[in-house]
């Protein structure tokens, strides 16, 4: 079954590149066609490099890495927050700040200044021991660092691989990530470098609902590698799969299931223990007629004995004549 299908990619506008006049040759072999002066990107080769990246973050992703989701141009920005929020992914949809994944030592610290700013109570100011200046300070510097650092609160490493929308715009992520030799997986617009990208998608990269499908196809193989990692679904090579641990209701209706089973059981032996008695008592039930015909020949021979009856009443009529 194919992750994506070309109707899809047709009614989300994916085949729509930029103007002839703002494109970068390389991607002259993703090009389709040109239409009104702008450029058609060939949605087959765009098929074929989707089910590529979507394998890649799969298999990236089931060996217990992480993809970490970049888009900050406003088409993008809800799109990755919600899709990598869905997956339990890091993201990146404000501003990228310089040394995210190149310096994260120092980020990192940053991210656990943001987890003490959070425990602070703002709204009780005698339990904090500050003053309302103090605390509106505080307050300020949270919600900066919620804005930036937001999204990757929970990364405590630099991730496996990257997502990016719009590599012209997201050069300097690109740059990191090259520069740590962490794979590149971005929708490459007709004025991309496509050498820039380890697992590219051509396709267009500025309308909403292009980023949304092909921002959502992403997040599907995220999830379907955490799947194969949790050991809910078999592997390639048929490995029984680890059950979840069930409720305690669900073991006390299980249990009862199989007591009642277990019941069932010997009645069910003893009745197939009893059918061929029966069987056998109905094939032996014939010789028992025997004594019944011979009490009926019985009742013919007392039948006609009183017939018989007047020959001896012979010698008494000579008797009376003598």
């Amino acid at each position: 079954m194919a992750v994506v299908t070309m109707r899809e990619l047709l009614e989300s506008g994916v085949h729509f590149g930029h103007q002839t006049r703002r494109w970068n040759p390389k991607m002259k072999r993703f090009i389709f066609t040109e239409r009104n002066g702008i450029y058609i990107i060939d949605l087959l080769q765009s098929l074929s490099y989707i089910d590529r990246a979507y394998e890649f973050v799969k298999e990236t992703v089931a060996h217990g890495g992480t993809v970490m989701f970049v888009g900050t141009k406003k088409q993008a920005q809800e799109a990755i927050a919600e899709q990598a929020t869905r997956v339990g992914m890091p993201y990146v949809n404000q501003r990228w700040l310089g040394g995210m994944l190149t310096n994260f030592s120092t980020v990192y610290k940053r991210l656990q200044r943001l987890k003490e700013l959070e425990v602070i109570d703002f709204e009780d100011v005698a339990a904090s021991g500050l003053t309302k200046k103090e605390l509106l300070v505080l307050s300020r510097e949270k919600a900066k660092l919620e804005k930036t650092l937001g999204g990757i609160r929970e990364m405590s490493k630099v991730p496996s691989a990257v997502w990016i929308v719009d590599t012209k715009k997201e050069h300097i992520a690109v740059g990191e990530a090259r520069k740590l030799h962490i794979p590149v997986v971005a929708i490459l617009d007709t004025n991309c470098d496509p050498d820039e990208v380890d697992y590219k998608i051509p396709g267009n990269d500025d309308a909403i609902r292009s980023v949304t499908l092909l921002t959502r196809v992403i997040a599907d193989a995220v999830a379907e590698g955490l799947i194969s990692r949790s050991g809910v679904n078999t592997g390639d090579k048929g490995e029984k799969a680890v059950a979840e641990p069930l409720a305690a209701w669900e073991r006390d209706l299980l249990e009862g299931e199989k007591k009642a089973d277990d019941a069932e059981a010997p009645a069910a032996e003893a009745a197939a223990a009893e059918t061929p008695a029966a069987e056998a008592a109905a094939e032996d039930a014939p010789v028992e007629e025997a004594p019944v015909e011979v009490a009926a020949a019985e009742t013919e021979v007392a039948a006609e004995a009183p017939v018989e009856a007047p020959v001896a009443e012979a010698p008494a009529a000579d008797a009376e004549k003598a």
